[in-house]
């Protein structure tokens, strides 16, 4: 019967994908993962779409249309969690810029300027290019590439090992 009913969808592009019975399902389902109750009905409009693209996709019509809405929709309540959380964490990223940062003394900033020329100076020459052409003429990693002739993944590799290598010995002369 559900597979007839999805035959029928198919046939006729105004008929609705779920019945009663399977979008009570879906509501429950998307209510159980955690959606909040203003948010079932888009849910529930994102099950639809997702069933009426597979059928307009010509893919086979699932053999059991509820079971497979109730997966659709708890894997769409995985989702919605999903962006909650990064929703929260930009939120935390933008509060943390809006606090005021405690700017170094200026024999701070001289003393951490001088360990890191001393840790520039001990670094080998290509990751000592890198660096200065990324942290100080702020070239993009292709601008960086491409002055020096190297692959992408070449300075990628040299900036972590250096940035590595100065962080190392920052921590050795108790800079920071």
């Amino acid at each position: 019967m559900l597979r007839r009913k999805a035959r029928r969808v198919q046939e006729d592009d105004h008929g609705d994908p779920l019945d009663t019975a399977q979008e009570r399902r879906v509501r429950a389902v998307l209510a159980l993962g955690g959606v909040p109750q203003a948010d079932l009905l888009d849910g529930v409009q994102q099950v639809r779409l997702r069933l009426l693209e597979r059928t307009a996709n010509g893919h086979e019509a699932p053999r059991d249309v509820s079971a497979w809405a109730a997966v659709v929709a708890s894997n769409l309540a995985m989702d919605w969690h999903r962006a909650k959380r990064r929703q929260e964490r930009l939120g935390e990223r933008l509060a943390s810029l809006r606090q005021p940062v405690a700017h170094p003394s200026g024999e701070e900033t001289s003393l951490l300027s001088l360990a890191v020329a001393r840790g520039l100076d001990d670094l080998p020459d290509p990751q000592r290019q890198v660096v200065v052409l990324r942290f100080y003429a702020d070239l993009p990693v292709r601008g960086i590439a491409e002055e020096l002739g190297i692959p992408e993944g070449t300075v990628k590799s040299r900036l972590h090992t250096a940035v590595r290598a100065l962080r190392a010995r920052l921590h050795e002369d108790e800079v920071v």
